[in-house]
């Protein structure tokens, strides 16, 4: 399972794809950012956090089998 990172998320991380191994996998959108927060405390202080899965948005219920692209999209604002 590949996860990308954009803008902050990507700071935050320290490089812009990670890689889970078939034993960490998430089974979920809701699980992969529990994983994420306990690796990398800073994403906890983020307001608003969007997960695409396959080009998709995806809400925290989407399943994930481990052969998912799955982008991790930070708040934007703009004006």
């Amino acid at each position: 399972m590949n996860v990308l990172f954009f803008g902050i998320t990507k700071d935050i991380v320290g490089s812009s794809e990670i890689s889970f191994s078939d034993e960490f996998k998430p089974v979920n959108v809701a699980e992969l950012k529990k994983q994420l927060i306990e690796s990398y405390p800073e994403f906890s202080k983020l307001n608003s956090l969007a997960v695409a899965v396959n080009s998709e948005y995806a809400d925290d219920n989407v399943l994930l089998n481990g052969n998912e692209e799955i982008a991790i999209i930070p708040p934007v604002s703009g004006g």
